[in-house]
């Protein structure tokens, strides 16, 4: 498996291109957490909605318990304080669904807002290198000799524009039928060059 090209310049292209991907993806991973830490300050109220509703159970539970011993009394004075001490409980319990459902859409938001611009790019640098490799990848097995290049200068004369095979040889056909070297090496060169591959060396 072939993953970078031969040929200099293109293979810095490619280097430069997976360090720029790997750059995008720490950039969006960190505005993703950002995002996931704003989003968290909407559950300060839950917080607060928690604090309180745990302050007042305790409270009327203490006071339940200040006038449990008095005499005569029984539970009759501090059952009520108990009772009522069980709205604190509901208090805190709303504090701390406020704080689940923001924790929950501070994940979302965070996750959607790092991973939809990485998949994007990703994907797109994943089709590109993955249709370099396949070409290349099938390319180099046959470049093995000089007398290869009649098959790329065959795929030249198929694939490339006709202004780029006018450059090579005002008869690009006739040229590879008569067997003329360096004409079919210029324009394998031309296919080689698409596959980021260097030719073979000259005998």
């Amino acid at each position: 498996m072939k993953l970078y090209a031969d040929l200099p310049g293109r293979r810095l292209v490619q280097i430069l291109a997976d360090l720029a991907l790997l750059a995008w993806v720490a950039l969006w991973a960190w505005v993703g957490r950002r995002v996931h830490d704003v989003t968290m300050a909407l559950a300060e109220p839950g917080r607060r909605l928690q604090g309180a509703g745990a302050g007042f159970r305790e409270k009327l539970n203490a006071a339940g318990d200040g006038v449990d011993d008095l005499p005569l009394l029984d539970d009759r004075v501090a059952g009520p304080f108990r009772s009522a001490a069980g709205a604190g409980t509901d208090i805190e319990q709303a504090g701390t669904d406020l704080i689940s459902a923001v924790e929950r859409l501070a994940l979302l938001i965070g996750w959607t807002t790092a991973l939809v611009p990485i998949l994007i790019v990703a994907i797109w640098w994943a089709v590109a290198r993955g249709r370099f490799v396949r070409r290349a990848s099938a390319a180099q097995r046959f470049i093995d000799a000089d007398a290869d290049l009649d098959l790329f200068a065959l795929r030249a004369m198929a694939n490339q524009p006709m202004t780029t095979l006018a450059k090579v040889s005002a008869d690009p056909s006739g040229a590879w039928r008569r067997g003329d070297r360096e004409t079919i090496r210029a324009l394998a060169l031309l296919e080689l060059k698409d596959s980021g591959l260097r030719p073979p060396r000259t005998a």
